[in-house]
């Protein structure tokens, strides 16, 4: 989410794609004892270290980092909270572009992860499905030929992948409508998370919507399925969009303003609150209030407004009252050359292309 997501998409910041896979004949990682745990981790870490898809990337036993660069690597979404405070012979693998990480020992054996920027499914899924191939050749997966590939979690078993998109959707938030939207999109077999995933709150109007089941649907299918439902969620932001505008356009300008006074000269704020602020400023670069080159500074600081990241730029640990006044130096310094908005309704109005429904290819057999 570093990276600019695309203008003709811009609700959906990132797609990502996981898939959880096992060795054969091995105990679940929940269930293993140390060696077995031990003797994974010295099985999967070369293999996938040496795939010339990781080539100049990271390799890491979770034990040997510090607990900075764990929560790092947490808010870059190239691990999870759970396989960062694991106890004991866990790993990770990131590629040198941040694209693809590759997680051992978490709940499964191996989690295979790739993210892109805005909403691209299909090359998500080529790059992932390359991974597994390669993987697949060097390491004996456990699989059965009735369900599919075996895991830890009964919801996994089948195809074994986790489809989500990363959206940005203020309008809905704003409009109290999100509820809705989640019990409806909860009926169809699609969750909807905050920004980390299970557990965590929406801060910055980001939700995290995914499908829930993997069994009994192939690869496509499942993709296709959250397609249909992302651009359903797309068309209700861009009509909440429009009603605001319509209805009460100086409310909206008001937020807007304010966000962008505040982020300039604050001198204590909270991640949430940083959150939540930029959220209304990309809304503004959405409506052409902003140049679209803003669209880079808020997107990196939905990142680097965490308190890993944080302390990352402070150089050193500090507690939470001065990462607050960090933060807002931080952000007053990147917010310093940003041209105040400009409210004029006409060309404001905004004009989404829905994405198209992207099929990834028949996955080798």
């Amino acid at each position: 989410m570093t990276e600019a997501s695309s203008k003709k998409c811009p609700v959906v910041l990132m797609t990502r794609i996981r898939l959880a896979r096992n060795l054969s004949d091995t105990p679940f990682p929940g269930w293993a004892k140390t060696p077995q745990r031990k003797d994974v981790l010295e099985t999967c870490l070369p293999a996938v270290a040496s795939l010339s898809q990781m080539k100049r990337g990271i390799t890491a036993e979770v034990e040997e980092l510090s607990d900075l660069e764990k929560q790092i690597l947490v808010e870059r979404h190239l691990i999870s909270r759970e396989l960062s405070s694991s106890p004991e012979k866990a790993g990770v693998v990131i590629s040198k572009d941040q694209s693809v990480s590759v997680m051992i020992n978490e709940e499964d054996h191996l989690w295979i992860q790739v993210i892109k920027s805005g909403y691209r499914f299909k090359q998500a899924w080529n790059s992932v499905t390359g991974v597994d191939t390669a993987l697949e050749d060097e390491l004996d997966y456990a699989f059965s030929s009735q369900i599919g590939f075996l895991t830890a979690c009964p919801t996994n078993v089948g195809t074994g992948m986790r489809a989500s998109a990363m959206m940005h959707l203020p309008a809905l938030v704003i409009s109290n409508q999100m509820e809705k939207v989640v019990r409806a999109v909860n009926q169809l077999g699609i969750a909807v998370r905050g920004l980390f995933g299970e557990g965590s709150d929406a801060s910055g109007s980001i939700f995290q919507i995914s499908n829930q089941t993997t069994l009994g649907e192939s690869e496509q299918e499942i993709i296709k399925r959250l397609s249909s439902v992302l651009r359903t969620i797309i068309d209700q932001e861009m009509n909440a969009r429009e009603k605001i505008l319509e209805k009460d356009p100086n409310k909206l300008f008001d937020k807007i303003g304010r966000a962008y006074g505040i982020l300039q000269n604050s001198h204590l704020l909270t991640s949430s609150e940083c959150m939540n602020l930029a959220s209304l400023v990309r809304f503004g670069v959405d409506l052409e209030m902003f140049p679209e080159k803003t669209r880079n500074v808020v997107d990196r600081m939905f990142i680097e407004c965490q308190p890993g990241h944080i302390q990352h730029h402070a150089g050193k640990a500090i507690d939470s009252d001065e990462r607050d006044a960090f933060r807002s130096q931080y952000l007053r310094d990147q917010f310093e050359s940003i041209n105040k908005p400009v409210f004029t309704i006409q060309e404001n109005r905004p004009q989404e292309k829905q994405p198209e429904v992207e099929r990834p290819e028949e996955p080798k057999e």
